[in-house]
């Protein structure tokens, strides 16, 4: 799999996961899923950071989401 696939992909899981935690915590339970969905996430952007030796800028992330929608569109 592409390395812009897979940092958009952990953003997009991760970002998912802080409603799951705030949700869990509001509610008094134990947020296992959304402790599942972090490290899932956590370990997508790490696998893209490792795969692309010059790493992503916070600019580059904006291009990597236009990159992934466009190849997957088109």
């Amino acid at each position: 799999m592409d390395n812009d696939l897979f940092l958009v992909l952990g953003l997009i899981i991760f970002g998912l996961a802080v409603p799951a935690i705030i949700g869990a915590l509001v509610d008094s339970r134990v947020p296992r899923g959304a402790a599942i969905m972090v490290m899932i996430g956590s370990g997508m952007i790490a696998v893209a950071l490792i795969g692309k030796p010059s790493g992503y800028s916070f600019q580059e992330i904006p291009k990597a989401f236009t990159r992934v929608i466009g190849k997957y569109i088109n």
